[in-house]
């Protein structure tokens, strides 16, 4: 070997960016499909890519594998019936979806909600957040090959699902949130269960922190990778920690506060790099403040009702049921007709996992909704994955869609 060969070994290697040359190598493109079966497409997701090497020239989502006619169901279902179809939406943020829904139909009643209830809402959506992260963390990082941080973050996410179960009687789609309140008051034992699972948290961040933030494989595969500019994330009207990656401070919980947000005490978490490593952060800083908002929200649970006293939303107590044919009536008629609200539109959105959440309703006074929309954060980051991708690696698109925690229910509905 030649000596000017041999000084070549004392050069550490380029990284592995460096190695697609960003001039055309092929006069004509290769044409690429990842998925719709495909371990990091995060769902029934195909994305069309044209390639030139190793770089995207171009990207193209081809949604729809997971279309289920879900906003017609709604307007087949009565209101209250409407409440179980919501989470199934967005199944890794059941709650937060059925806040969203729950608060329009709430807002074409003018229903009062009981203060405990709104208490109760806070504690477990912010619950639900948590386990939705816990879910981005493990399957992000199992993604780019890092299969340990999966079996750490499970393991709280486990404890929160029992949580659901103990309220709602489900782990994934507790039909808990109801107009006018909730389903039933919180069992006996929930308060001391919440407080150590929030106790637990924030050593369990520490140590998903101790794994990842300053791991040089991972900061390899997301720092400076499926950048998104401040400009670019208006332009998309992208939300979630995909916007506040860029340095927008927007959250609905403080933009336009639902369910006393205003009076809790809380950090929004920003960054300004815009990329993979970026939203990993916010996620990571989401947990923490969430952590904070349930503390408080445990301090000053109010006693009393779970739900309206008005009894054309909310049925008759149990105990009526035995001793008054007027409150059997009533509820049969709850249940089998539902109850009407006045002709009118509402639209309500809640700051969910992924972004901003929102339900749009129209009522023509019947006991079923004339139509149902939604706004969900899945669909609209989506479509800024092209523009995250372009000029990179497809290596990275794994990493872009990761970034994105997508939920495809969403997306296709």
């Amino acid at each position: 070997m030649a000596t000017d060969d041999l000084s070549l070994l004392e050069t550490p290697p380029a990284p592995f960016r460096a190695l697609a040359p960003a001039t055309p190598v092929h006069d004509e493109p290769m044409v690429l499909n990842v998925g719709p079966h495909h371990p990091s497409t995060h769902g029934v997701l195909r994305v069309i890519v044209q390639l030139d090497g190793e770089r995207v020239l171009s990207l193209t989502p081809d949604i729809g594998y997971l279309h289920t006619g879900i906003e017609k169901t709604f307007e087949n279902k009565t209101y209250v019936k409407g409440v179980t179809l919501a989470p199934r939406m967005g199944y890794l943020s059941p709650l937060n979806n059925q806040l969203a829904y729950v608060l329009a139909v709430e807002k074409l009643l003018n229903v009062e909600v009981p203060p405990r209830a709104t208490v109760v809402r806070v504690i477990l959506t912010e619950l639900d957040r948590i386990a939705s992260h816990l879910v981005f963390l493990g399957i992000h990082a199992l993604d780019l090959g890092a299969s340990s941080v999966m079996l750490y973050a499970f393991q709280e996410r486990e404890i929160i699902l029992d949580l659901m179960e103990m309220t709602g009687g489900q782990r994934m789609f507790p039909p808990y949130i109801r107009p006018g309140g909730l389903a039933m008051d919180l069992p006996e034992g929930f308060d001391a269960a919440v407080r150590d699972i929030i106790g637990r948290m924030p050593g369990a961040a520490d140590t998903y922190e101790r794994l990842l933030t300053d791991n040089v494989f991972w900061k390899g595969r997301t720092e400076g990778v499926a950048v998104l500019t401040k400009q670019q994330a208006l332009d998309w009207g992208v939300t979630g920690a995909l916007l506040r990656a860029t340095g927008v401070a927007y959250d609905l919980r403080r933009a336009v506060p639902y369910l006393g947000y205003e009076d809790y005490d809380f950090e929004v978490p920003v960054f300004t790099t815009g990329d993979a490593y970026a939203r990993y952060l916010i996620r990571i800083a989401e947990i923490r403040e969430s952590v904070k908002i349930i503390r408080q929200a445990l301090d000053r649970l109010p006693g009393g009702a779970f739900t309206t006293a008005d009894r054309k939303v909310s049925p008759p107590p149990k105990a009526e049921l035995a001793n008054s044919m007027e409150a059997v009536i009533h509820h049969f008629k709850l249940w089998t007709e539902g109850f009407r609200p006045p002709a009118g539109e509402a639209y309500v959105a809640v700051e969910a996992p992924r972004g901003e959440m929102g339900f749009y309703i129209v009522s023509d006074g019947s006991g079923k909704p004339w139509r149902v929309h939604m706004r969900s954060p899945s669909f609209t980051n989506l479509q800024a994955l092209e523009t995250m991708v372009k000029g990179g690696l497809i290596a990275d698109l794994v990493t872009a869609v990761a970034s994105l925690d997508p939920v495809l229910g969403e997306v296709d509905r």
